[in-house]
């Protein structure tokens, strides 16, 4: 039955490139990068779209064509990331009227690139400053991916591509615990549904890596990272048989597997000049994928590491100028936007975007424990490209650990007055 399905889906694939190379271009990205990709999730997009699935429309501002998604700083490649970290005098001003009366907790890296490579304007507080990344940290994982890829095939994006889109991972016990929905597509009969992952699940590692970014599932995030460990294993001889990948987690040393998983999510971010202490990744994010690999440390970053990450995709120095467009992609937004996203003032813009929260609660008098709004832990860290129609175009980073008040609601605030400050 696996078989039949997995035969169906790749005919309806086929049958779609057909399709989309037959009309012009005008479709969201990532929605008319389906053929390319194979997210199923995206072609009911595209169905949505053009009115023939009841569902809701992406914002204007996710509505952009994949030939209009470009990396914005390939002409200032050989730049260290550092260049860019001179304040400019009035946006530094600017930024620092926002906070006086704000948790001291706040931190931010601001880079805007609308004028040009020449031209750039910088803004911080307290850039350095050390948080948990929590789920932003999952980008570090697409970074491991893509330079596993790289190794695999060197000089061949295409075959690259083709593993992400025909590669089908089954879910297994990896996923455990995991409360995320992922949204789940089925073209051949219509069939919709937005549920945690379970086992016997069966995406492409194309999809596992969206369900990571886009709907930031831990399950998805602990997986792409064991494929990641096999391709490192197994080099071209990569997919393993299940068999194989048995034997290998459990007969490798669990030291020379953690060794390994570190390797794969932080060597990139170095090669790309991010420091140790600027961004880190430590362990797994789901309990069942620490157990089959330890923790390699502690998991911290700051608003400069984060925004060096930005800096380097647009620069295309993320693994390669392939693997940074293709992340870039992956990390756009056509579902629903939310905390530093959700700001109206980005409605029409693009957003490329990846967030990260971790609460946690202690009993105290008239108080309630609520999502984002823990008494002893209360982290949010949201990371993105904002993309302007009219040409603004900038990058930000934004930390905090405010206790007790909504930091999903505060970051949404916050971006409604960065982009105000970012229209002058």
């Amino acid at each position: 039955m696996e078989k039949r399905m997995s035969r169906l889906f790749f005919q309806y694939l086929i049958l779609v490139v057909w399709l989309v190379i037959s009309i012009d271009d005008g479709f969201c990205y990532p929605i008319d990068g389906f053929p390319l990709s194979g997210i199923r999730r995206l072609e009911r997009l595209r169905l949505i779209v053009e009115g023939k699935m009841q569902g809701p429309k992406p914002l204007s501002g996710a509505q952009r064509s994949i030939t209009s998604i470009n990396l914005n700083l390939i002409d200032a490649r050989q730049r260290d990331p550092v260049d860019f970290f001179k304040p400019g005098t009035t946006m530094q001003r600017d930024i620092e009227a926002l906070f006086p009366d704000r948790h001291e907790s706040y931190s931010l890296a601001l880079l805007d690139i609308t004028a040009g490579v020449d031209k750039t304007r910088f803004a911080q507080i307290q850039g350095d400053r050390q948080f948990s990344p929590g789920s932003v940290g999952k980008l570090a994982v697409a970074a491991g991916l893509f330079h596993e890829l790289k190794d695999i095939y060197p000089d061949e994006p295409e075959k690259r591509r083709n593993l992400l889109v025909q590669r089908m991972v089954i879910a297994g016990k990896w996923i455990h615990r995991d409360h995320h929905d992922v949204p789940i597509f089925n073209p051949a009969d219509g069939s919709f549904v937005s549920r945690p992952i379970r086992e016997g699940d069966s995406f492409s590692l194309y999809e596992w890596a969206d369900h990571m970014l886009s709907a930031s599932a831990n399950a998805a995030a602990s997986t792409v990272w064991k494929e990641a460990i096999l391709m490192r294993k197994f080099g071209r001889k990569y997919p393993p048989t299940p068999e194989e990948e048995k034997n290998f987690f459990e007969k490798t040393p669990k030291s020379e597997l953690t060794e390994t998983a570190m390797s794969i999510v932080n060597d990139p971010l170095r090669e790309s000049g991010i420091t140790q202490q600027e961004w880190q990744l430590g362990s797994l994010f789901t309990s069942e994928g620490k157990r089959m690999v330890p923790s390699g440390g502690s998991s911290r970053g700051t608003p400069k590491g984060l925004l060096k990450f930005l800096i380097g995709m647009e620069q295309g120095k993320i693994v390669d100028e392939w693997s940074s467009l293709e992340i870039k992609r992956l990390m756009y937004m056509t579902a629903r936007r939310i905390r530093y996203a959700s700001s109206p003032a980005l409605n029409g813009a693009a957003v490329y975007y990846k967030s990260g929260s971790l609460y946690r609660c202690k009993p105290e008098p008239d108080f309630k424990c609520l999502k984002y709004r823990g008494n002893v832990e209360n982290v949010m860290n949201s990371v993105a490209i904002v993309e302007h129609t009219d040409g603004r175009t900038y990058l930000v980073a934004l930390m905090s650990n405010v206790l007790r008040k909504n930091s999903a609601v505060e970051h949404q605030t916050l971006a409604t007055y960065i982009d105000r400050i970012l229209k002058k």
